[in-house]
């Protein structure tokens, strides 16, 4: 049970950042309008919004073929969620530092945070799941 719940977990983030990569590079204007919060970030830029776009497909596609291929899984998820903690990181570093207030990281909790915290579970699954100790991932455990 938990070794499909963490695979079904894997297909929804991946789903998830290739369509949010896709609408930045498709129409990085309308995504920047679209999601809450980001026009407070700093002005519209083209380019920088299809940067961080490529990033989301690299993203959902490491969540998807990692789900298809167990011996890729643990490098390709924890490469993901790598640099989805360090952007939920810098979240948290904007409140530190006094960019954004506190109710910046509720609004971001589900589209920022959330997926984070799924993600760095999920890379320490498969590094579990990969070195075959019941209980941390194995498919003994599931």
């Amino acid at each position: 049970m938990l070794r499909q719940t963490c695979l079904g977990a894997a297909v929804v983030l991946g789903v998830a950042a290739l369509a949010n990569g896709t609408f930045m590079l498709i129409s990085p204007a309308n995504w920047y309008f679209a999601v809450p919060g980001v026009t407070t970030t700093g002005p519209f830029n083209q380019h920088f919004l299809r940067d961080i776009g490529l990033i989301f497909l690299f993203i959902g596609a490491a969540f998807l073929v990692g789900t298809a291929q167990p011996t890729w899984r643990a490098a390709l998820w924890s490469a993901a969620s790598l640099w989805l903690c360090g952007h939920a990181l810098f979240h948290f570093w904007e409140v530190a530092v006094g960019i954004c207030g506190p109710s910046a990281l509720v609004r971001d909790f589900a589209a920022v945070t959330l997926p984070a915290l799924i993600s760095a579970a999920l890379a320490l699954w498969s590094m579990g799941e990969r070195a075959g100790h019941p209980g941390k991932g194995s498919a003994a455990a599931a």
